[in-house]
């Protein structure tokens, strides 16, 4: 089973999320999914308890609390900073307005994003992976897969970024975000290890996310009158904003 979740997510991300129907309905397409999962996860005979919702299990504990609050803290120091603020600058945030953006950072981030995301892989497929591997194995897997979750997201990010000029660079810049996404999937499968709660990855994912977003238009300002059909991805082509890692250099999405 756990195999098989695996090569799911990987086509999901890299074919399914690529049609322009799933970019138009991003946020409830991905919502359903996840408790789709989790639906079939229970009924596959994964408890609460292993999927990091067992009782008392709901909040995301002090490690998971202080742990996202330095990293939103961090991000919106660097807005601030003008030796940091090239790693704020991403095209794909440039020209959303106010209204978007706040689109982006409370809703589509937090619900389509990082709620599905660690439903599937720090939930599910973890526990799925732990029934039959030692959890340092199990973690490297689910880790493994999420790098390759972010192939495409990466892809889209370094073309609208100009970082894709000729194919040698579009594939050390794929690997790179891969890498980067990979190392990324290792600390929040970690947390959610440690913590045995799914919420504590849930809240430093979605400080990692929609704090670097709220950094970038910090930094950059956003441009009024920007239609809000670029923010929420119905523009064929458009790809995530943001995603976590997928371009060296812009704010980092485990889409």
């Amino acid at each position: 089973m756990a195999a098989a979740f695996g090569i799911f997510l990987t086509a999901y991300n890299n074919v399914i999320a690529a049609q322009p129907w799933h970019r138009r309905w991003y946020a409830p397409v991905n919502a359903g999914a996840a408790g789709a999962v989790l639906a079939a996860a229970s009924a596959g005979g994964l408890t609460a308890a292993e999927l990091g919702l067992g009782r008392g299990r709901w909040l995301p504990g002090r490690l998971g609390s202080l742990l996202a609050a330095g990293t939103a803290a961090g991000w919106l120091a660097a807005s601030v900073v003008p030796a940091a603020r090239p790693v704020l600058n991403d095209k794909r945030i440039t020209g959303l307005s106010g209204r978007a953006a706040a689109y982006q950072a409370v809703v589509r981030i937090p619900v389509g994003t990082v709620l599905w995301e660690e439903v599937a892989f720090r939930g599910v497929l973890q526990a799925a992976l732990r029934r039959v591997l030692p959890e340092p194995a199990a973690i490297a897997a689910t880790s493994g897969v999420f790098g390759l979750w972010h192939v495409r997201p990466t892809a889209g990010a370094l073309r609208i970024n100009g970082l894709a000029s000729d194919r040698g660079r579009a594939v050390a810049g794929v690997a790179a975000g891969v890498a980067v996404t990979t190392a990324g999937g290792v600390a929040l499968s970690w947390l959610r290890a440690r913590s045995g709660r799914l919420a504590a990855p849930v809240l430093l994912h979605a400080a990692v996310n929609s704090a670097a977003l709220a950094a970038a238009v910090l930094a950059r300002g956003t441009t009024p009158g920007t239609p809000e059909v670029l923010a929420r991805g119905t523009t064929p082509g458009t790809p995530e904003v943001p995603a976590l890692g997928t371009t060296p250099g812009t704010p980092r999405k485990a889409t």
